[in-house]
Order: C-alpha cells, then sequence, then structure tokens
C-alpha cells in the first residue's frame, strides 16, 4: 500500500485564455486559471451567496498542451486531475511560494465539459489523458448503450 497520495480532481471554467511558454531546453508549458464556485442560499436573510476559488493550473503534458491550444478558451468548462505541488522562486529580493496544479507527463488529465457538436449533432464530451501505458487515452466518449443496442454474442473470451 502507498504510503501517501497527492491527487487533486478540479471541474471549472477558465478565467482567461491559456498561457503557452516556451523553455530553451525545447519544452512548454501551459498555464491555466479555473475558477471553482459554491452556491448557497443563507438561511437568516434568504440572500442566494456565491463563492469562488481560483486555481493556478500547470499543464507540463505535451498532449494536453496541444489540446489546451487547440481548443480551450476563456469561459471553457474543464475537468482537470494532477497533483498539487508546491515551488519557491525569488522575486524582488524574496522568497515568493505558489501552489499549483500540476498535469505531468503520463500524471494528468484533461477532459472539454464544454459540449462541441459533431457532424450528426449530438454533443459528447472529449478526454485527453495518459493511459497506463502513458499512451493517450483521448477519445471523445461514447454514449451510453441502450437495452436495444447491446449486443452479447461477441467472441470476447471473459
Amino acid at each position: 500500500m502507498a504510503g501517501s497520495v497527492n491527487k487533486c480532481i478540479i471541474v471549472g471554467h477558465l478565467g482567461r485564455d491559456p498561457e503557452l511558454k516556451s523553455f530553451q531546453s525545447g519544452g512548454r508549458a501551459c498555464n491555466l486559471s479555473v475558477a471553482t464556485s459554491e452556491h448557497w442560499r443563507d438561511k437568516a436573510s434568504g440572500d442566494r451567496k456565491e463563492r469562488t476559488e481560483w486555481h493556478s493550473v500547470v499543464i507540463y503534458n505535451e498532449n494536453l498542451i496541444g489540446v489546451a491550444e487547440r481548443y480551450l478558451k476563456k469561459g471553457s468548462k474543464v475537468y482537470l486531475e494532477g497533483q498539487i505541488e508546491t515551488r519557491k522562486y525569488e522575486k524582488d529580493g524574496r522568497e515568493v511560494y505558489t501552489t499549483e496544479i500540476v498535469l505531468r507527463p503520463y500524471r494528468g488529465e484533461l477532459v472539454l465539459l464544454d459540449s462541441a457538436p459533431d457532424e450528426l449533432g449530438s454533443s459528447q464530451a472529449v478526454e485527453f489523458g495518459s493511459g497506463a501505458i502513458g499512451g493517450r487515452r483521448g477519445a471523445e466518449r461514447a454514449p451510453a448503450a441502450s437495452g436495444s443496442d447491446f449486443d452479447d454474442s461477441s467472441d470476447i473470451p471473459f
């Protein structure tokens, strides 16, 4: 059994367009600002209340950076799965700490939750991430099978 787990799941909206950065080493990173909100009704006054939390997300997975570059924009709804990391840097002569949700190669997932119509007019979510072997899982989710579409006469041996 693992001694600890560092996993973070965020479902929210982008507060700005993705910010792409290139490194001298040839690598790239994509910074996202994601808002999550909770809503409730105040028991005393009956007023509707809202609280928004902003999350800094950094993507280092080249496949996911390509997806973010092509499909994400301000306001896009996304599901992100990564790990929480805190890093330290120096700014104006003092140490600054920042905490981010990081999607690294082979350890991150991105699902576009905004519906995009396909050729037939239906909409589906598109999922991208790292598979067990580290490949790109990025395939459209198939609609759930209904009873009339199910065929159990396949040749699958299990």
